[in-house]
């Protein structure tokens, strides 16, 4: 009688194991897709517009975090008149921008949106969502720029101060 009711335990709680883990792999399979649609709607903007947006679009996207980095960016040229920015393009890797190029999108081990540019270059996000009622909303806290986590945040505090 005992095993039978250490069994039917066992399996009750085996059950609320993998049901808690089914809502918390929804949960991120959520949340990896709205960071994913995020970055495409960010750099289908920055199509739409070829690059003319102002405030550019990653501000537009960006964390208070990273607009504050980016708004260093801005006060330093004004102060100095020269600029410290990191000198092309964050989102395209290039200086000049081919918009038509392919692009693929995916969410490393590590929760970042790469971006895998035609040109051979990828791009990596990292993005913090909060839920928002039924809705999850993200921003982007910062962009790094290669395989090695060059930050564009940290860059741009280091060198527009």
């Amino acid at each position: 009688m005992q095993k039978t009711i250490f069994s039917i335990m066992m399996l009750i709680i085996g059950f609320f194991a993998i049901s808690a883990t089914a809502n918390l792999t929804e949960a991120l399979q959520t949340t990896f897709a709205m960071k994913v649609t995020t970055i495409a709607d960010m750099y289908q903007q920055d199509i739409d517009n070829q690059g003319q947006d102002y405030p550019v679009v990653l501000h537009q996207y960006g964390s208070p975090e990273l607009k504050a980095a980016m708004e260093l960016e801005r006060d330093y040229f004004d102060r100095e008149q020269m600029s410290c920015h990191i000198g092309y393009d964050v989102l395209w890797s290039s200086q000049d921008p081919d918009y038509e190029q392919d692009k693929q999108f995916a969410v490393t081990e590590q929760g970042l949106v790469q971006v895998s540019l035609a040109q051979g270059d990828d791009v990596y996000y990292e993005l913090s969502c909060k839920s928002v009622g039924h809705d999850v909303a993200c921003q982007v806290t910062d962009v790094i720029l290669d395989k090695d986590g060059k930050s564009l945040r940290e860059y741009l505090l280091e060198h527009c101060r």
